[in-house]
């Protein structure tokens, strides 16, 4: 009996101490942060998709920026590229997080689980350990009969077997603790390299964007008087509504400028010429009038990425419909132009951080709201992607509102 409970005796205190020591271990802790199962999930998904979409956007940019002829829309087009390339890598620092994070959930679960079976193995070990010691011809001396010491044997050969078919579960639990081990650890690993990559796309940002402001500095005489007038608009505005109504009708005025006839020539004889000789001026046709805007702006997108936290129309604390649509993207996150078109204001706005406002061809205006900085100025001709600041570190929150000849329209619906 002795030499048939010695080994086993030897693996079930190696089980149990397996067992005892199985807690999170090995991986250089840091605030990371566990989310619910469920949430962790979504957010691997989405972010998983956003990246998809971010890299996609990132490689049609940097085909556009190779066929750009003209080298100030080439600029435009790489440091719209490579803003897209920072939403990947935030994208994939949300998936990693998501990841560890599912990983200690599974490994905490597994720890509870081995936990509840370890007092029973305590038990268990202490048994066959003072069996193990004790000799087979001292077992015969000890009190009781013969027969009480072949049952005893009996019962032991025929319990061995199904211990260990039992243990063989726990063994694979402990080897799957130990793949949930390398698992966590690969998304810590993940994690570390995506912050390092997202870092060094920022900076190469920051150099694209300083070399894009210094080669258009001299063209920008007007830019200083125009950002003076956004900010009078601001200061007489009663409220955003208002900001956005006079900034619409600066827009309107100027696009029934735009699509005014030219000026009449001078007849070449003022005297001599009859009525007939003399150009009239044209009709206004339908195509010279401003016409209200029916195509949204061309791919537009959401100029950040992260979880919805407010839809469209959704009533807000004040009792108000919400007009755009809130989202809660990472800390510091990469925010962009919506769609192509013009700076009409730049700067913050009480209550609700620094803004930016863009006129869009067509009659169609973006509001994004809640930027911690602006890296747009009023006056900037931006294509969809343009980087326009990031969000803040402490939580985050911008909001995208899209407004088609002063009505504000749900932007989700327009999402390609």
């Amino acid at each position: 009996m002795a030499r048939s409970t010695v080994p086993f005796a030897i693996f079930a205190c190696a089980a149990l101490i397996a067992v005892g020591a199985f807690v999170p271990m090995g991986i250089a802790q840091r605030d990371v942060g566990v989310m619910e199962p469920d949430e962790a999930q979504a957010q691997l998904e989405r972010a998983t998709r956003e990246g998809q979409r971010a890299e996609a956007r990132a490689e049609r940019l940097a085909r556009e920026a190779e066929n750009a002829s003209e080298a100030a829309d080439k600029t435009a087009r790489e440091i719209a590229s490579m803003a897209a390339r920072i939403q990947r890598a935030e994208a994939d620092i949300a998936a990693a997080r998501a990841r560890y994070s599912l990983a200690q959930t599974d490994r905490a679960a597994l720890s509870d689980r081995l936990s509840k079976r370890q007092e029973p193995l305590v038990r268990l070990t202490g048994a066959l350990q003072t069996t193990a010691r004790r000799p087979l011809s001292l077992s015969a001396l000890q009190p009781g009969s013969l027969k009480d010491l072949v049952y005893v044997r009996a019962v032991l050969d025929s319990a061995v077997p199904q211990i260990r078919e039992r243990t063989a579960a726990l063994r694979g639990e402990l080897e799957e603790g130990r793949r949930l081990e390398r698992r966590a650890a690969s998304a810590l690993e993940n994690l570390r390299l995506k912050e390092q990559e997202l870092q060094g796309k920022r900076e190469e940002l920051a150099s694209l964007e300083a070399q894009q402001r210094l080669a258009s500095r001299d063209a920008r005489s007007s830019a200083t008087r125009e950002s003076e007038r956004a900010l009078a608009l601001a200061e007489e505005a009663r409220d955003l509504d208002g900001l956005m109504g006079d900034i619409d009708a600066a827009a309107g005025l100027r696009r029934e400028l735009a699509a005014l006839s030219g000026p009449v020539m001078r007849p070449a004889n003022l005297g001599g010429g009859s009525a007939s000789t003399v150009p009239t001026t044209p009709d206004p046709t339908p195509s010279a009038t401003p016409t209200t805007a029916s195509v949204p702006p061309r791919d537009f997108q959401l100029p950040v990425q992260g979880r919805t936290i407010a839809g469209f129309g959704e009533e807000r604390d004040s009792g108000l419909r919400s007009t755009g649509v809130s989202l809660a993207p990472v800390a510091g996150a990469q925010v962009v132009s919506p769609a192509s078109g013009r700076v009409a204001f730049a700067g913050p706005y009480r209550g609700y951080g620094s803004i930016v406002i863009i006129e869009h061809p067509g009659g169609w205006t973006s509001l994004v709201t809640g930027l911690a900085r602006i890296n747009a100025e009023v006056g900037d001709e931006v294509i969809g992607g343009s980087p326009l600041g990031v969000a803040a570190t402490e939580e985050p929150s911008i909001t995208i509102e899209l407004r088609r000849d002063g009505e504000a329209v749900n932007p989700l619906q327009f999402l390609r």
